[in-house]
């Protein structure tokens, strides 16, 4: 996909932040209008027509009160050295373009690459015990051979041993966040957030002003699962956050495994519990995690990459659903679609179609071109 134009830049930027929309009914908007600002400027009775858009929400953005608040948010971003991140850029994280929910947009201040080759979500309670903050410190420092991006999300107990841990053994280390950057929470780390934008960063994407609501940090959550090859587990209670990582690890289709603990051990329940339901794979070491899932100290560090280069000829389409599949034969036989001809031929509603393509065009395997056609890339 080309980059977005500053206009549809600042678009996007609005459709996420009205009210009552969320990420993937900006990529309905976007794809059933053709692009961000064309919604803006869309037909009340199309808008309504769109799935999850009822009349209450097509009001509010035909309104347009949202274009205002991103010109003023674009504006910060770029006086505050705030980099936005959308799904069209190369520097979006490759490991979240082909999720389904994953942001439209992100916010990031630090100095890091998401597309590094290997990335470990470490997260945990936040009444972390000795033995956790031990156990934490101990990956990260067997980690820095592998030289692995550390994920957590700067909240009390293991997040923050992670963080720090990553910054002594010079690994680059992400928080994520449940507010906007200009809300660090929780405010006892600060001094800790602004260490990592060094060797690392802070991400969200929140605005810039936004509080830490109690809602927002299961979206958080999904996050960390999605930017990490490996989410470990050090401690957790029965009940907890970290169990709701695990579970967005899990529908990613990404590796889980969990730090056994003792018996009567309030703050290992929940990892005794991954272990004996198979939920996760059991931790003993790094040297085994990376022996279960390939990892080899002697591979040629390389970045992860969304959209490989493939020929039309040599092009497989394993590991796509089997709509996906069909259309992306279709378009690979035919070149060049109209969105209404795909629909006949493929026997798909428009509707599923049309949500289907967009998701094909963030995982860079297809391109709208004018007109409402399609084509592989």
């Amino acid at each position: 996909m080309l980059p977005l134009s500053e206009n549809e830049r600042i678009s996007t930027l609005a459709l996420i932040h009205t009210p009552g929309i969320g990420s993937v009914t900006v990529r309905q908007l976007i794809s059933y209008c053709g692009g961000a600002s064309a919604v803006f400027t869309s037909d009340f009775k199309k808008l309504i027509k769109i799935p999850g858009i009822g009349e209450k929400v097509a009001r509010v953005i035909l309104k347009g009160e949202a274009k205002a608040f991103a010109e003023k948010e674009y504006e910060e971003c770029a006086k505050t050295d705030t980099q936005l991140h959308f799904f069209t850029d190369d520097s979006y994280p490759a490991r979240l373009k082909p999720l389904y929910d994953a942001p439209v947009v992100l916010y990031s201040r630090g100095n890091f690459d998401f597309n590094l080759q290997r990335s470990i979500g470490i997260v945990g309670t936040r009444q972390v015990t000795d033995y956790g903050k031990n156990v934490t410190e101990t990956i990260i420092k067997e980690l820095a051979a592998y030289k692995s991006l550390i994920v957590s999300g700067l909240a009390y107990g293991v997040d923050i041993v992670a963080h720090r841990a990553s910054l002594k053994y010079e690994l680059p280390t992400i928080g994520v966040m449940a507010s906007g950057l200009n809300v660090i929470y929780p405010a006892a780390h600060l001094r800790t957030s602004k260490e990592m934008q060094l060797h690392g960063g802070i991400v969200t994407e929140n605005a810039l002003a936004t509080k830490p609501d109690f809602m927002r940090f299961p979206a958080r959550n999904r996050i960390i699962a999605g930017l990490s090859d490996v989410t470990i587990v050090v401690e957790s209670a029965k009940k907890g956050g970290s169990l709701i990582t695990v579970e967005f690890a899990q529908n990613y289709h990404r590796e889980v495994f969990a730090v056994p603990g003792g018996l009567n051990s309030p703050q290992s329940e929940g990892c005794n519990q991954l272990i004996r339901d198979n939920k996760a794979a059991i931790f003993t070491s790094v040297e085994d995690m990376a022996n279960a899932i390939g990892w080899s100290l002697n591979q040629k560090p390389q970045k992860v990459n969304s959209q490989p280069e493939l020929s039309l000829e040599n092009m497989s389409f394993e590991g796509f659903s089997q709509d996906e599949g069909q259309v992306l034969s279709m378009l690979k036989q035919k070149g060049t679609m109209q969105i209404d001809d795909l629909s006949w031929q493929s026997g798909l509603h428009l509707n599923k179609l049309a949500t289907l393509l967009l998701n094909l065009e963030f995982q860079g395997m297809v391109r709208s071109l004018p007109g409402k056609k399609y084509a592989l890339i």
